[in-house]
């Protein structure tokens, strides 16, 4: 399967959590600042709240997941920030995810969330900043294997989380 790629920023309404210091490690693909060691551990105070965050995270990329199930992606487009509309068009965007899900087929089922987080400097292939990822392993009728479907999300300079991209690859991709 062809592995797409689409940036888009969504206006969702959601609390400004603090970013928690802990950053794992990002994709293969990914150049992430040379800070990005190992942060120590979670204080009992900070791991409840990286907890909050995760849960409100994860309902944020269900629900763009759920528009994208709907054959709603260029409403999610609608709402993107001025960074997202220079990365790709809302035709191509609508375009692309209408294509990609089509060769799927149905949605199936959708598991658990996994999170990571990553913070990309200036000379990044992305723009800088923190960065949150919801992976989802996400079944459709037309494929064996349970595809990774990645809802990620930038803190932008309003410290306001908004959607940064949507793409689905096939396992270990």
């Amino acid at each position: 399967m062809r592995s797409s790629h689409l940036l888009l920023l969504l206006s969702l309404t959601l609390p400004t959590t603090a970013v928690l210091a802990q950053t794992p490690a990002p994709a293969a693909s990914a150049k992430p600042a040379a800070s990005a060691a190992r942060a120590p551990a979670l204080t009992p105070a900070q791991q409840a709240q990286q907890a909050r965050q995760d849960a409100e995270m994860t309902r944020a990329a269900l629900k763009v997941a759920q528009l994208v199930d709907a054959n709603r992606a260029a409403e999610v487009w609608d709402g993107a920030s001025v960074v997202a509309r220079k990365a790709v068009t809302r035709d191509a965007f609508a375009s692309q995810v209408a294509t990609d899900r089509a060769r799927l087929g149905a949605l199936v089922s959708r598991g658990q969330a996994s999170i990571t987080r990553v913070k990309y400097p200036a000379d990044a292939a992305v723009p800088e900043g923190l960065y949150l990822n919801v992976s989802f392993p996400t079944r459709f009728a037309n494929n064996a294997q349970p595809v990774r479907e990645l809802v990620s999300f930038r803190l932008d300079e309003d410290r306001v989380w908004r959607v940064s991209g949507y793409s689905l690859r096939a396992a270990g991709h």
